[in-house]
């Protein structure tokens, strides 16, 4: 197991730091806990990590570790992240993605401890177990359940494709601790280019779960697919396609 700094998210070179350590002392599976991970982390390191016999199961730190009432009573739950299903459509030369599924594992607070803590008149909005839940009580003490999010699609604000994502190395400029001068240097990563989305606004809350068909070269392509949910928290999928 290794836990992510406090202060910062969990970056691919902290990631790649733990594949190492993994490969020197043969770990096969490792959990990672963070309360926030990079960008875009996902799922190229996990494919990486995979490729050399490596299983690793990222996992988001709750905020009720700091609760000392939630940790007492067994309230806290380390939820995985967030995965995407995607369907790519072959028209000729031209591909579209169908979005088909978007599943989350967030818990914030837990129902039945806002049952508990909640005064007469009043509700409270909890998280638990990827569903938003209101927890009512009224004046005479009755509680009463309203889940919020109706379907899976409901959790979503915004997702977009790149229709071709490895078309754009990631690079960035470091230091050579040797000849001390600058240089440019690959991740192993790729830039994420938004090339269609849709997304909510105040006045349409619609959604198209079938982005519109773009005009590729023929050959084999990897296509990114990253939605950004309600919390504001971002997650990418990458699936091959053949045109």
């Amino acid at each position: 197991m290794a836990i992510g700094p406090v202060n910062m998210p969990v970056t691919r070179l902290f990631v790649e730091e733990i594949i190492l350590e993994c490969r020197k002392k043969h770990i096969t599976r490792v959990d990672i806990l963070a309360f926030e991970f990079e960008m875009g982390l996902f799922p190229n390191v996990l494919d990486e990590a995979k490729a050399k016999g490596i299983d690793i199961s990222p996992k988001y730190i709750p905020a009720e570790v700091f609760d000392k009432r939630a940790v007492e009573k067994n309230q806290v739950v380390f939820h995985d992240v967030s995965a995407i299903e995607v369907k790519p459509l072959v028209k000729g030369n031209k591909v579209a993605v169908a979005l088909t599924d978007f599943s989350v594992f967030y818990s914030q607070d837990s129902i039945a401890a806002a049952e508990a803590s909640l005064k007469d008149k009043s509700s409270k909005i909890v998280v638990e177990r990827g569903q938003i839940v209101k927890v009512s009580k009224d004046k005479d003490g009755v509680v009463s359940r309203e889940e919020l999010t109706k379907s899976w699609t409901d959790w979503i604000d915004y997702w977009s494709v790149d229709f071709d994502f490895e078309s754009k190395r990631e690079i960035i400029r470091q230091q050579n601790p040797e000849t001390r001068e600058w240089e440019e240097v690959w991740t192993g990563d790729y830039v994420f280019e938004n090339e269609w989305q849709t997304f909510r606004t105040k006045k349409d809350r619609t959604l198209e779960m079938q982005s519109a068909f773009h005009e590729c070269a023929p050959g084999r392509r990897k296509i990114a697919v990253k939605v950004v949910d309600i919390f504001g928290n971002d997650t990418m999928t990458i699936v091959g396609v053949s045109v």
